[in-house]
């Protein structure tokens, strides 16, 4: 794949990684919500609302910043938010094992209400204290 083209579908990718356009997001490397695993995926989203929260609820204490990335290879459904789970893929979540390629970063986004992303936290958490499992660690 060569350089970005106004006609490609672009995503978003919502991280605490600190990136340059070109870089490569690849698998491999801890994820944004699990720091004691290599990832066997990385995600993208065709929507900046998920985006946002993969940034608010990415691990570390990096800055929240999201991407424009462009895939390398295939994308598929992220089954943990599909119909496996939810009906469709309403947050438009997909991804792959391919490397994403940043494009840009969106600079002004707005965050989701603080009592909201320490909810959603306490959610997660608590998946974790059930030993519930992501879909994607199978």
């Amino acid at each position: 794949m060569g350089s970005a083209s106004p006609f490609k579908q672009t995503y978003f990718h919502g991280t605490k990684a600190d990136l340059k356009p070109g870089a490569l997001i690849e698998p491999g490397f801890n994820s944004n919500f699990n720091q004691s695993k290599n990832a066997k995926y990385i995600f993208l989203s065709a929507t900046l609302d998920a985006a946002i929260w993969g940034a608010e609820l990415a691990i570390g204490n990096g800055a929240e910043r999201i991407y424009l990335v462009e895939p390398t290879g295939e994308i598929e459904d992220d089954p943990d938010l599909t119909d496996k789970k939810f009906p469709g893929n309403p947050t438009k979540s997909y991804r792959s094992s391919a490397p994403f390629r940043v494009v840009g970063e969106v600079a002004v986004w707005q965050s989701h209400a603080p009592a909201q992303v320490k909810m959603m936290k306490a959610h997660l958490e608590s998946l974790r204290a059930q030993n519930i499992r992501s879909l994607n660690d199978e």
